[in-house]
């Protein structure tokens, strides 16, 4: 076969091979498995990659509340939100966000690492974070990964 006869294949919404993705995120530290998430929901992992197509595939995470952070993160990281209204500023640390749904500081990180533009926004909906070991995705047959081999 000719060198020179090799095409460069764009991937678009039509032909992207698209499939699902279990994460276990148990014991596992938050800025590692965010970034390989990000990863797999961008499509990076894939020989096809177009950097201006949604060609990853979907991910879906259990065990969020058994997720890891290293050092005073728990205290010292602060999650700043605004209401829209003057004087509106809310400041929770980690340990707060946690408390109440640990599924959003998994979901705030991997945000922050998709692209910034309708394109990431699309990515970023085919994330699914869940507290404990059950999904309702079991009819998408999703495959494990393990991401300590990534």
């Amino acid at each position: 076969m000719d060198h020179l006869s090799f095409k460069t294949v764009s991937v678009n919404k039509a032909n992207a091979n698209k499939g699902w993705v279990v994460v276990d995120a148990g014991d596992n530290t938050l800025g590692r498995l965010s970034s390989q998430i990000a990863n797999i929901l961008r499509g990076k992992h894939k020989p096809s990659f177009t950097p201006n197509s949604d060609c990853g595939d979907s991910v879906i995470v259990v065990n969020a509340d058994k997720l890891r952070v290293t050092g005073k993160k728990m205290t010292e990281k602060i999650y700043v939100s605004h209401s829209g209204y003057p004087g509106g500023q809310k400041r929770k640390s980690m340990r707060e966000v946690m408390e109440k749904s640990s599924t959003r500081v998994i979901e705030h990180a991997v945000r922050g690492m998709l692209p910034h533009n309708r394109l990431g926004r699309e990515q970023f909906r085919s994330l699914f974070v869940y507290e404990g070991a059950e999904h309702p995705h079991q009819a998408q047959q999703p495959a494990a990964v393990d991401m300590k081999n990534l």
